[in-house]
């Protein structure tokens, strides 16, 4: 086959690849309600604060959809005012969803706000295989591609109302220039004043959208210093000069933020994550590594789904991280690929420490939540792309090269099965439940009913939304939307204080009603038998519907 032909056939096959990787990322996008952080994600990109919603007071459902609308005279600077006050996020990806949401509109709000961190997880399958070309060959870079195009774990983030897939396109392009960078480096060229500002640029930026982004800062200046050290000898002078101005450069642009950071740091929305446990974050890492590529149904699935889906995993998985391990320590014998090679591995190593420092040197286990691993899923996707390929046309001998394109072609099988099991929510199930919690809320959907949230801080506040969210979404059935509602109580004193709220709350007269009360932390022996609510109706405790989806929640009937 000739070179043009050659070429013809790699972009096609490369355009194939964007293709797939758009289809998967924009397939059934608003198939999942939206939680608890996606309701987040959406107050504040359509520039509402805490202050904007009506609590301590009973109000229809049917009016939900006015505090989700947008405020087109909201900054960038009122935004960021805003999440300086009332959350832990620096706040530059919302301030870029607040523009995308002018764009596309609201009136589907879930497909709007999931199609911008979809469309940028697109541009990092084009980012990966430019990476992947760059430092290892066009077949590695195809194969990088192929496997973030149809990863599980990167479609469920692409599909995620959440700033996980712009940092993690960031992070590849730093990537692209921190390589570079080492190669002249080493090769006693100093790099041009272009190069380290796109580096530095970069990584300033990614600091702005999520805090994570600091850890990939870090690993990357400790996998260029140490590589420096080891090569100081062939170093050109200036060397260590341009990484200072570059470090220094970095660090007055964060200026503005560095205060908040600090200030975040200590906030008591961070206290959710849990102390870690013995040994299980790492076997939890281990289990976010395999997440990567396989990730099959155990989610609420009965034990003869679980145990064959999970069998399947461990086995599957354990091939492919075998496979990866051997094509690597292959990679590391090769001149050409060597560099490139330590520079990946030596950076996700430095993120992996750092995580393990967060876990058990602060005492918050981030290992339970997978998503956080999208610091370096980059590095993971172009290592394992690198080493399936490393013998491609690298031998004379059929029987290697006829192996290596089973081994690619199973793990691509893999992980697409395991992606149309993330679109068709199987896998990946949204935190707390909130699709499930509407059907369990509306067993009587000609009944009306009222749900009350207890809530402490504007995490709580974010899961009533999303709850109430799913709600609206659910068939009316033979109840009118007028006959939904429900109510934010400030729990801060006590759900003692919560119960007198609702006593007086003005409630529409109705007949028959049912009420949901949703009580984080509130212990099931400690739900009072009857509650009195306004126009001297009481309500009767149903033993029979209580529910705990991490939270309880619980049925008054009242008549």
């Amino acid at each position: 086959m000739h070179l043009r032909q050659k070429l013809t056939l790699h972009y096609f096959a490369l355009a194939g690849i964007i293709i797939l990787g758009t289809v998967f990322r924009f397939w059934h996008l608003d198939l999942k309600p939206l939680w608890l952080d996606e309701v987040l994600t959406a107050f504040f990109s359509l520039g509402r604060e805490y202050n904007d919603l009506p609590l301590d007071v009973v109000f229809p459902l049917s009016t939900l959809q006015e505090f989700f609308t947008l405020q087109p005279e909201a900054s960038c600077r009122d935004i960021a005012q805003t999440l300086a006050q009332q959350s832990t996020h620096p706040p530059l990806f919302f301030c870029l969803m607040h523009s995308w949401l002018r764009f596309t509109g609201t009136e589907q709000l879930a497909w709007a706000l999931r199609s911008f961190p979809a469309l940028i997880g697109v541009g990092a399958i084009a980012a990966i295989y430019c990476l992947n070309r760059l430092i290892f060959s066009p077949i590695a870079g195809l194969i990088a591609a192929a496997l973030m195009a149809v990863s599980p774990f990167a479609v469920y983030l692409s599909q995620e109302a959440r700033h996980y897939t712009l940092p993690m396109l960031l992070i590849i392009l730093a990537l692209l220039a921190l390589i570079p960078i080492q190669q002249r480096l080493y090769h006693q060229q100093l790099p041009s004043p272009w190069l380290w500002l796109g580096w530095g640029m970069v990584n300033s930026i990614g600091c702005y959208v999520h805090y994570f982004f600091l850890l990939a800062v870090i690993a990357q200046f400790l996998t260029l210093i140490s590589g420096m050290i080891w090569y100081r000898r062939r170093l050109p002078g200036g060397s260590w000069i341009a990484v200072a101005l570059v470090m220094a450069g970095m660090a007055v642009s964060y200026l503005p933020w560095w205060g908040m950071l600090l200030a975040d740091v200590g906030r008591q929305e961070t206290n959710w994550l849990p102390q870690p446990d013995s040994i299980m974050p790492l076997l939890q890492l281990l289990v976010g590594w395999l997440l990567m590529v396989i990730a099959l149904p155990v989610e609420n699935q009965p034990w003869w789904i679980v145990i064959p889906m999970g069998g399947l995993t461990l086995g599957l998985g354990g091939w492919i991280i075998w496979r990866g391990g051997v094509g690597v320590k292959q990679l590391l014998q090769k001149p050409a690929t060597q560099l490139a090679t330590l520079t990946l591995f030596g950076f996700t190593l430095a993120v992996l420490l750092q995580f393990l420092a967060i876990i058990y040197l602060l005492g918050k286990d981030i290992s339970v939540v997978p998503r956080y691993n999208f610091v370096y899923y980059p590095t993971i996707c172009a290592l394992l792309a690198a080493s399936l390929t490393v013998n491609h046309g690298a031998s004379g001998r059929r029987d290697v090269q006829v192996q290596g394109k089973w081994a690619i072609v199973l793990t691509l099988t893999i992980s697409v099965v395991s992606t149309v099991c993330v679109v068709a929510n199987l896998v990946f199930l949204k935190p707390y439940y909130p699709q499930q919690v509407a059907e369990n809320m509306t067993i009587e959907p000609t009944v009306p009913l009222i749900m009350v949230m207890g809530y402490d801080d504007l995490q709580d506040i974010g899961l009533g939304l999303s709850f109430a969210k799913a709600l609206e979404n659910l068939p009316e059935g033979g109840s009118q939307q007028g006959d939904r509602a429900i109510a934010f109580l400030s729990r801060q004193q006590g759900y003692d204080k919560v119960w007198q709220q609702l006593s007086e709350l003005t409630i529409p007269s109705v007949s028959q009603l049912n009420l949901w009360v949703i009580t984080p932390g509130l212990k099931r022996r400690d739900y009072p038998q009857h509650l009195a609510i306004a126009n001297q109706k009481t309500c009767i405790l149903d033993p029979s519907q209580h529910y705990r989806i991490g939270i309880p929640y619980q049925l008054y009937r009242c008549g």
